[in-house]
């Protein structure tokens, strides 16, 4: 007597494959691949229009303290709020531990020749990144203008 047994039907197991699995974690790879280096460009201009936007809220401090007392405040070191400042200066990002691009801001009087100077000590951005910041607010050239580089400094030139 010949038997036969029936297996039960194979059912269909719920799940993806080791194909479609390494198909995603491709796709995955190649957005990130592409958003990478655009997230780089998108925090580096939001670091550069935050040292902008700073800079000239600190220029305009400095030139309204000259226009009250006739002349600039007395030199200071870096990342310390000039004597007669703190008024003009308050809740302000001058004492931060750090800008947004790496360094320290200093009110430099009479260090530069007698110039009125904004500068950042120690910033720890590329030159190219300054350069872009430069050719926003000056002449795109940190070797002329008012925003130039000297030494291990980036100066913003009030007055010569």
């Amino acid at each position: 007597m010949k038997t036969s047994t029936h297996w039960p039907p194979r059912r269909r197991r719920a799940g993806f494959t080791l194909v479609e699995i390494m198909i995603v974690v491709l796709i995955i790879g190649l957005l990130a691949a592409m958003a990478i280096p655009m997230f780089g460009r998108v925090r580096e201009h939001t670091q550069n229009s935050r040292f902008v936007s700073d800079l000239r809220t600190f220029s305009q401090a400095f030139e309204t303290y000259a226009m009250k007392n006739g002349d600039w405040p007395p030199n200071a070191g870096t990342g310390v709020v000039p004597a007669g400042m703190s008024g003009e200066m308050k809740d302000s990002a001058w004492t931060t531990l750090k800008n947004s691009v790496g360094g320290r801001w200093n009110w430099d009087r009479n260090n530069y020749g007698g110039a009125a100077v904004i500068s950042v000590a120690n910033a720890t951005a590329s030159d190219a990144q300054m350069t872009a910041i430069d050719a926003q607010i000056d002449d795109g050239d940190l070797s002329t203008g008012n925003f130039q580089k000297v030494s291990n400094r980036f100066c913003y030139i009030l007055e010569h």
